[in-house]
């Protein structure tokens, strides 16, 4: 096969494992499961016989997290 970062670009796949979205996050997989109990990550969804994470649902989502639009701190910090 040839050389997937010609097709990919410098971006992840669109449907990434718990391994690839560990790497990408730079963090191991149990803190991937980890933060997906706390809410942090979305849940992954089943494909086939895999469990895979949307990677435009991970960037929305924490970029979410890091807008301190629900973070009642934050957004108090953002009055001053």
């Amino acid at each position: 096969m040839g050389d997937r970062s010609a097709i990919l670009g410098p971006r992840p796949p669109s449907f990434v494992s718990k391994a690839t979205l560990a790497a990408e996050l730079d963090m191991s997989e149990s803190t991937v499961e980890s933060y997906v109990k706390r809410g942090l990550l979305p849940e992954p969804f089943k494909w086939g016989g895999s469990v895979r994470w949307s990677w435009a649902e991970v960037s929305a989502h924490l970029t979410a997290k890091t807008t301190g639009d629900d973070d009642r701190f934050m957004s108090g910090v953002d009055n001053v």
